[in-house]
């Protein structure tokens, strides 16, 4: 146990160490690109250095696998050349159980991240997110609750906030729909009610419409029409509505689900917030499958020039099986794999491939 408690310390301290080197990096990059992309504006200092540090604990949380694999390369390799693990095995301890500890903390540090760093990753982007769309006097157009599908469209002279029950997959058609037109000054001008409402090129074009005038009409009831179809302007775009959605890693991993519910019950499609939600839950078990490949190619006897050789398969290893995990989940988002399948089989088969390397080198 004293020995297992040493090499999860001694893990800790090399990863905390890369994970704040690595930060400072990623702060200092980001600086000078907001520098670069907010200096000529009405943007001070303190403002853009307040979005880096926003944008770090996302920059932070991309970085974990890579951060992973390289602490797990410097502990084994510190291991090796402190004659450590030669001792350990003279104690009768084996490669396999000296990698307990630091597996362990592995998977704890993705708990953590999962459990604590996605909540407060997706509060930064958000607030990040509100911060540069005030600079740049830009707004989302697209909202979903409980309540239904919210979308928000208008010029300098009126707003229309659009309400609708459910839509299609891109929100260009949408059922039960609901608008209402703001004067400038706030005050309702018109309320419309439709049956359905397509999105064409600079129109909506609606459906069994009632219109209720709420300007100059002392009983707007009264005075309401009621139109088979109707013709109103509409400055919305799709791909607009589209790019509303945002990415799933604005919303917190314990939200997920209920938004993922709230999106099949619009209409839209859930794949890729599913996808997500499953990645997520899997990064555990992929920090793991990262300590496992380190531990593959550096938990051995140092060899003379071979060293900087494993390291370097060990690195290049680790990004393959990052990239076969993206590429898995662009096709889960695709359709093209279940989520499960696209989320989970790419840790899992590292681990398998690194365990079989593992039982190689020590019983082979």
């Amino acid at each position: 146990m004293t020995l297992h408690r040493y090499f999860a310390r001694r893990f800790l301290r090399t990863f905390l160490g890369i994970a704040g080197i690595f930060m400072l990096i990623v702060l200092f990059i980001d600086l000078v690109d907001q520098l670069r992309r907010f200096g000529g504006e009405e943007a001070t200092f303190p403002q853009i250095l307040t979005l880096s540090l926003l944008n770090l604990p996302a920059a932070f949380y991309e970085i974990l696998p890579l951060i992973m694999i390289l602490a797990s390369i410097a502990l084994f390799l510190g291991l090796s050349r402190s004659s450590e693990m030669v001792v350990t095995r003279a104690a009768g301890r084996s490669a396999l159980q000296a990698l307990v500890a630091p597996l362990i903390v592995a998977v704890l540090i993705g708990l953590a991240g999962v459990a604590v760093l996605n909540p407060i990753v997706a509060g930064t982007s958000k607030e990040s997110e509100a911060r540069i769309d005030a600079l740049r006097g830009d707004t989302s157009v697209l909202s979903i609750g409980s309540t239904g599908l919210w979308l928000r469209q208008g010029t300098d002279a009126s707003q229309t906030v659009i309400r609708a029950a459910r839509a299609n997959l891109d929100g260009t058609v949408l059922w039960d729909v609901t608008f209402l037109t703001f004067a400038p000054d706030g005050s309702p001008i018109r309320r419309i009610e439709a049956r359905r409402a397509t999105l064409t090129p600079g129109a909506w074009e609606l459906y069994r419409a009632k219109t209720w005038p709420l300007a100059g009409a002392d009983i707007p009831e009264a005075a309401a029409t009621r139109t088979a179809n109707l013709t109103l302007p509409s400055t919305l775009t799709a791909d607009e509505i589209r790019n509303s959605f945002g990415a799933p890693s604005a919303i917190p991993i314990w939200e997920l689900p209920a938004f993922i519910d709230q999106l099949q019950q619009a209409g839209f499609s859930a794949r890729r917030h599913l996808v997500w939600f499953h990645a997520e839950m899997a990064l555990p078990v992929f920090l793991l499958s990262m300590v496992m490949i380190g531990a593959s190619f550096t938990l051995r006897h140092q060899r003379g020039g071979r060293t900087g050789l494993m390291v370097l398969l060990a690195v290049i290893l680790a990004f393959m099986v990052y990239f076969v995990r993206n590429f898995a989940m662009v096709l889960g988002e695709n359709g093209q794999l279940p989520a499960v399948l696209a989320a989970w089989a790419p840790p899992l088969a590292a681990i398998g491939l690194s365990l079989g390397v593992l039982l190689h080198n020590e019983e082979g």
